[in-house]
């Protein structure tokens, strides 16, 4: 018979921590307060229990420090734990209700990321960031060079080719104070280029060396920037039930609103994290559209569908497929046929 652990709800914060748990022997509720440097001390100290965090900011660190001590960590969603806080927010309702949220059945958890997926999770959300600031400095270059009658065309590509005679022709008739400064503000967009250039090739040669990486970009429309990005966010593939869980839990499945017996099915819940759906999306979009060959299904679904559907329809397969490979350790075929249950 399996021996009952106790459960010990813990709000992580910056420099103070708060616990909270009942005594199995004598019912007794504690709240505890331990400054960071305590923390692993007392879990040090103390039999093997299960721990309930919140999933936020250094929660992936504590909870695999606390498992090289022997205790079971369970990561919960903030949006879970927000329901079982009851009259004011403090340190100490927030431990009492991580701790409340755990004890749920068939609470959602989320998986423990080893060191080397977050760093390759790391590595995207910097790139992720880099990308965005290059978009913004490119259009409020576009912009500025509006105000002045010069209408760039669409796209970074455009832009690049024709710049460098649209300065020229600013030379002539504005103060070249204006016009050097625009020039460094272009030179920043190369050189955000450049910094994005090499984020991508650390993960491209990541890639190479990772099989499981490289068994998902078997994948039609999954490249080495959306194989990677799967393997670090999914972290534990056990931590799915199936491969539609996974699917879910990015938010590529529909959401329902149901009463009296009645379900109505609406657009894809959005849920999960953007950049990595924002990824399947368009590598989804590209095979449907650059695809040599196709096979059949897909050629009827794009058939039945708008474009912009059929891609997140075929990127909601190409997530379920992801996690099958990681899940069971297998290489990619197209001609492989699931059996229904």
């Amino acid at each position: 018979m399996k021996a009952i652990r106790t459960v010990v709800g813990v709000d992580t914060a910056k420099r103070v921590f708060q616990l909270h748990w009942v005594e199995l022997e004598t019912g007794e509720l504690v709240d505890l307060r331990l400054s960071r440097a305590k923390l692993l001390e007392h879990f040090a100290n103390r039999a093997a229990c299960v721990v309930g965090m919140e999933a936020c900011g250094g929660s992936q660190h504590w909870a695999r420090r606390l498992q090289e001590l022997g205790h079971e960590v369970r990561l919960v969603s903030a949006k879970m734990v927000r329901a079982f806080v009851g009259g004011n927010k403090n340190d100490a309702a927030d431990a009492r209700a991580i701790w409340t949220a755990v004890r749920q059945p068939g609470v959602k958890t989320v998986a423990v990321k080893s060191e080397e997926q977050q760093a390759v999770l790391a590595l995207h959300r910097m790139r992720q960031q880099l990308v965005k600031f290059r978009t913004a400095q490119i259009n409020g270059l576009r912009g500025l060079l509006s105000e002045y009658g010069e209408v760039m065309p669409c796209g970074r590509g455009g832009m690049k080719r024709d710049i460098a005679g649209v300065l020229e022709r600013l030379s002539e008739r504005l103060p070249a104070m204006l016009v050097e400064t625009l020039r460094e503000q272009w030179g920043r967009v190369a050189a955000l280029d450049d910094e994005v250039d090499v984020i991508e090739q650390r993960l491209g040669a990541w890639h190479r060396d990772s099989p499981a990486s490289r068994r998902l970009a078997a994948i039609p429309g999954v490249g080495s920037l959306t194989a990677t990005a799967l393997v670090a966010m999914m972290g534990d593939p056990a931590a799915f039930r199936s491969g539609r869980e996974f699917a879910a839990w990015l938010g590529l499945v529909p959401r329902h609103s149901g009463t009296g017996g009645r379900v109505r099915m609406l657009g894809i819940s959005k849920r999960g994290d953007a950049y990595l759906r924002t990824l399947l999306i368009h590598g989804a979009r590209s095979a449907l559209t650059n695809a040599k060959a196709p096979p059949q299904w897909q050629l009827r679904l794009a058939s039945r569908h708008p474009l912009n559907v059929a891609a997140v329809a075929l990127a909601n397969k190409t997530a379920r497929t992801a996690w099958a490979l990681l899940a069971h350790d297998r290489e990619y075929n197209p001609k492989f046929e699931g059996q229904r249950a």
